[in-house]
C-alpha cells in the first residue's frame, strides 16, 4: 500500500501533457536517445556528492584515468601507461596525447591532480589513499606523479574505482574548488558534452557528442575502453511518476527508462517493442543511515533499539512487491554473496528483531523523547516507502517522529546538515547503491568511522579506522576475512549503518537499441540502433 501511494493512475503522455521538450522533426529524433534517469538531479557535482544520479551524469561528460571492465579489473583510461618505484612509494602515470576538454583546453597532469586530490577529500577510498600521499605532482604536462609515505598495494583499485564518487578528471581551474564547495560549470574530457544552456532543472539535461573526444582502440568493457558516443544528442527527461515514464516507453516517446517500478515490469515484458534487462549484475543494496553527530543517535544504545525495530521483508516489499526472485535478506554491512558477505555477526542484526525487543531496548535507553526527523522522498519510489515504514514503527516503539517529505534532490541538498533538526538538521534519511559501492572496507562508505570527514551520518570510529588499515596491509585473503569479519561486526554493533536488504534492479529499452553495457549503473557508451 505504501509502495503503491507513490503511483499515480497516468494513463499515458497525453493525459500528463507530454514531455518537457522543444518539437523534434523526425530526422532530429532518430539521432537522439531519449533516457528517465532514476530520479531528479539536484547537483551537477559527482565530487560533492554520492548521488547515483550523479555519478550517471558524470560518465557523459568526464573520463577517468583507469576504469573498472566488467570483470572488476582496472584498465588504462585516459592513461597510457604506468610505472611504479622498485620501493612502490613513486607512482607515475603518463597520460595519451590528445586528450581534450570540452572548451578546447589539453588536458594536463596538472588537472589531473587536481581533480585527484579533490576527490580524495570527499570519497572514502581516496581519504584512504590521501593518508598515504605524500605530495601530488605534475613534473610536465603529460606525467603524474604520486609520491607516497609508504606503499599503496590498491593505487590502480582506487583510480578506477566505479561506483560514487568516482575520480572523474576536470580542468585544474573547477578542481581547485574546495571540496566542501559544489562545482557548479560543467566541464570533463569525456563522449558527451554538457548542454548548459538546454539545462532546465527538475525537467530535462541534455548531451552532445564530443567530437573531439579520442576513444581507446579497445572495445568498450563495463566503464573501461574505446567509449563510442554513437548518439549525436543524448536527453535525460525527468518523469517522477512511475506509471508515467513506463506509458512513455511503451508510446515510443522515450527510448530507455533507467529504473521501472517493479510493478510495471509485467506490463513492460508484454510490450513486444521494449526489452526489460539487468544491466547490474552486482545487485544493490538498500540502507538506513542515522546522524550520529546529534541527540537521540549520538547514544548507541538508541541507535540499537532503532537496528531491533527494522524487519527487513517488509522494507524490500515496500519497494519491490512479493517476488523474492528480486530481493533477499541481508544482515551483512558487505554484499550477500561476495567474500566478505558474512551475516549475523553482531546480535542487533541477527533474529529475532521485532518491536517488542526494539521498545524494550529504547526504553533501557533513556531516550528522552528528542524529535527524530526522516527526511524522505516523494518521487523516488525505490526510497521513499522505506520512510514511511521507518516512521511507522518507530513511532510504534515510543520514539517521537517527525516525517519530512520533500522532493529527492532537497533530500541530497539537506542530508549535507551538520546542525540540530532545530536548525533544519536531520535524523535518518534512507538511500541504496551498487553492491560494488560496499565491496569491501576500501570502498565501502557504511563502516569507515572518520567522523566529520566521513559520509552523511557521521560515524566515529578509531577502532573502525584501524581495521580498515589493517585490512589494507593484511597478508591475504584469510587475513582480510578476519579483519572485515571483525569491521562488520563492529559497525553493526555501533549501527553506523542500517542494512535493509539486497536486491536485483531492472532496466528497460525500446527493442531497436543495441550495444548497452554491463556494469553499476547505465553507461552512454555503445548504446547504439540494432
Amino acid at each position: 500500500m505504501r509502495r503503491r501511494s507513490f503511483m499515480t493512475a497516468a494513463a499515458g503522455l497525453a493525459a500528463s501533457g507530454g514531455l518537457v521538450a522543444p518539437a523534434l522533426g523526425q530526422s532530429t529524433r532518430a539521432m537522439t536517445l531519449r533516457f528517465v534517469p532514476q530520479a531528479n538531479v539536484a547537483t551537477l557535482d559527482p565530487i560533492w556528492t554520492t548521488a547515483i544520479v550523479t555519478q550517471m551524469h558524470g560518465y557523459h561528460v568526464y573520463d577517468t584515468l583507469y576504469g573498472m571492465d566488467g570483470q572488476l579489473r582496472p584498465r588504462p583510461q585516459m592513461a597510457e601507461r604506468h610505472e611504479v618505484s622498485a620501493d612502490g612509494r613513486i607512482w607515475r602515470i603518463r597520460l595519451r596525447e590528445g586528450l581534450r576538454f570540452h572548451d578546447g583546453e589539453p588536458v594536463r597532469a596538472q588537472d589531473c591532480t587536481a581533480s585527484l586530490a579533490r576527490w580524495a577529500k570527499r570519497d572514502p577510498f581516496g581519504q584512504i589513499l590521501a593518508e598515504r600521499v605524500d605530495e601530488w605532482r605534475a613534473p610536465d604536462d603529460r606525467t603524474i606523479e604520486i609520491r607516497l609515505k609508504r606503499p599503496f598495494a590498491l593505487m590502480l583499485d582506487a583510480l578506477s574505482k566505479p561506483d560514487a564518487n568516482v575520480p572523474f578528471i576536470m580542468p585544474e581551474r573547477l578542481a581547485r574548488t574546495d571540496a566542501n564547495t559544489q562545482v557548479s560549470e560543467v566541464v570533463g574530457s569525456g563522449p558527451y558534452r554538457f548542454r548548459s544552456n538546454e539545462f532546465v532543472a527538475g525537467s530535462r539535461l541534455v548531451y552532445e557528442k564530443f567530437d573531439g573526444y579520442r576513444p581507446r582502440s579497445e572495445a568498450a568493457d563495463g566503464a573501461a575502453g574505446g567509449k563510442i558516443a554513437h548518439f549525436p544528442r543524448i536527453e535525460w527527461h525527468i518523469l517522477p511518476d512511475p506509471a508515467t515514464a513506463a506509458a512513455a516507453l511503451q508510446a515510443g516517446e522515450v527510448d530507455w527508462l533507467d529504473q521501472p517500478l517493479p510493478d510495471l515490469i509485467p506490463t513492460l515484458q508484454r510490450n513486444r517493442n521494449v526489452t526489460v534487462d539487468v544491466l547490474n549484475p552486482y545487485g544493490i543494496m538498500s540502507i538506513m543511515r542515522l546522524n550520529h553527530l546529534q541527540a537521540p543517535f549520538n547514544d548507541v544504545k538508541v541507535r540499537q533499539a532503532v537496528a531491533l525495530a527494522v524487519d527487513q521483508e517488509e522494507y524490500m516489499r515496500a519497494t519491490l512487491g512479493d517476488d523474492r526472485s528480486v530481493w533477499r535478506v541481508c544482515r551483512s554491512l558487505f554484499p550477500c554473496g561476495t567474500p566478505l558477505g558474512t551475516e549475523d555477526l553482531s546480535p542487533v542484526n541477527a533474529p529475532p528483531r521485532n518491536l517488542d525487543r526494539a521498545r524494550a531496548a529504547l526504553q533501557a535507553s533513556g531516550y528522552k523523547g528528542e524529535k527524530v526527523v526522516i527526511i524522505n522522498p516523494t518521487d523516488f519510489p525505490l526510497i521513499g516507502p522505506h520512510g514511511q515504514v521507518t516512521a511507522d514503527r518507530l513511532r510504534r516503539i515510543g520514539f517521537n517522529v517527525e516525517l519530512a517529505e520533500t522532493d529527492w534532490g532537497t533530500v541530497v541538498q539537506r542530508r549535507v546538515r551538520t546542525e540540530p533538526v532545530e536548525q533544519g538538521g536531520w535524523s535518518i534519511f534512507h538511500t541504496y547503491g551498487s553492491a560494488l559501492a560496499y565491496l569491501n572496507p576500501a570502498v565501502s562508505s557504511l563502516v569507515k568511522g572518520p567522523g566529520p570527514t566521513g559520509w552523511f551520518g557521521w560515524y566515529t570510529s578509531p577502532r573502525a579506522q584501524e581495521l580498515v588499515a589493517a585490512w589494507l596491509d593484511a597478508p591475504d585473503a584469510d587475513k582480510q576475512l578476519t579483519i572485515a569479519n571483525e569491521l562488520n561486526k563492529l559497525a553493526q554493533d555501533d549501527v553506523a549503518t542500517v542494512p535493509l536488504g539486497q536486491f536485483t534492479m531492472r532496466t528497460a529499452y525500446r527493442r531497436n537499441l543495441t550495444g548497452f553495457q554491463k556494469g553499476s549503473m547505465p553507461y552512454p557508451w555503445g548504446v547504439r540502433p540494432a
